[in-house]
């Protein structure tokens, strides 16, 4: 877990500087069928919003935890990231992400095994659930900087 907690926190570290250095043309560009970058970091915030429900919530509710998946299209337009200023954008992220990062440094080893029922029946943990998300915001990071 602290190779997960340290990737993160770098790639917030290293990130929220740069994002806003990109040309502007190039944040919004679109490409038939594909987000653009600033869509990405706004599907990139919406994660992080739903993760940090997650993260909580298996603390307190009924076990095994349910996990609810989200419209991540339907999101994305309806936040009109494309039209939000950068620098706007970057800090949402920033901010959502660090008070994660703060979960994930606190959370009780005992809390990393509860496990998490998916919508297609599979079962998790919060462990993998914490990992994977690191690796889902270092994918997305990597298409932004592409």
């Amino acid at each position: 877990m602290q190779d997960a907690i340290l990737k993160f926190e770098n790639l917030l570290l290293e990130n929220v500087k740069y994002i806003p250095t990109i040309d502007q043309n190039i944040l919004e560009e679109r490409k038939p069928g594909k987000w653009s970058k600033k869509e990405v970091l706004g599907h990139l915030v919406d994660s992080a919003i739903h993760n940090q429900v997650r993260f909580t919530e298996i603390n307190y509710v009924e076990k095994p935890y349910q996990h609810r998946p989200y419209s991540q299209i339907d999101l994305v337009n309806l936040n009109q990231y494309q039209t939000m200023d950068i620098e706007e954008l970057t800090q949402l992220w920033f901010a959502v992400n660090k008070q994660i990062l703060r979960l994930m440094k606190s959370v009780d080893e005992k809390a990393l095994d509860y496990k998490i029922v998916l919508s297609d029946g599979a079962v998790i943990d919060l462990k993998f659930l914490m990992t994977d998300y690191v690796e889902h915001l270092e994918h997305h990071i990597n298409q932004i900087k592409a």
